[in-house]
């Protein structure tokens, strides 16, 4: 099964009674394992949690810190982009040169890194003083 195989699964399994727009995705880390995660609404908007956050989240509490590729799919007609918070967050656990394949459920890809999709990152380099 293909990261984007495991991503176009976990979508099914979308909570959006709200929006009814599914998004799944899933990264693989150094070590090999595959997380996922779906996007889940709640009627107190915005508190829902994107699908990019869900499975960084699995990822960690797996015991991995380090995304070596990651995969977005949605029902739309072009492929759908992380928002500007999955992007940080991707960015924290990924390198700059990290492969992010972005795709529809019609089969429509693109393909993009994690720095192409966050100029400008706002980094640990920016915490240090010294």
């Amino acid at each position: 099964m293909t990261l984007l195989d495991t991503a176009r699964g976990v979508r099914e399994r979308a909570y959006v009674p709200y929006s009814r727009f599914k998004v799944g995705a899933a990264i693989r880390t150094a070590s090999g394992t595959i997380y996922a995660g779906c996007n889940v609404e709640n009627v107190a908007y915005p508190e829902g949690t994107c699908a990019e956050a869900g499975a960084i989240a699995a990822m960690v509490a797996g015991g991995d810190l380090e995304i070596v590729e990651v995969a977005v799919i949605a029902d739309s007609p072009s492929p759908v982009s992380p928002c500007g918070g999955c992007r940080q967050k991707l960015a924290e656990f990924g390198k700059a040169d990290v492969k992010v394949t972005l795709a529809t459920t019609d089969g429509a890809t693109l393909e993009t890194t994690i720095g192409a999709l966050l100029p400008g990152v706002f980094s640990n380099d920016h915490m240090s003083r010294t």
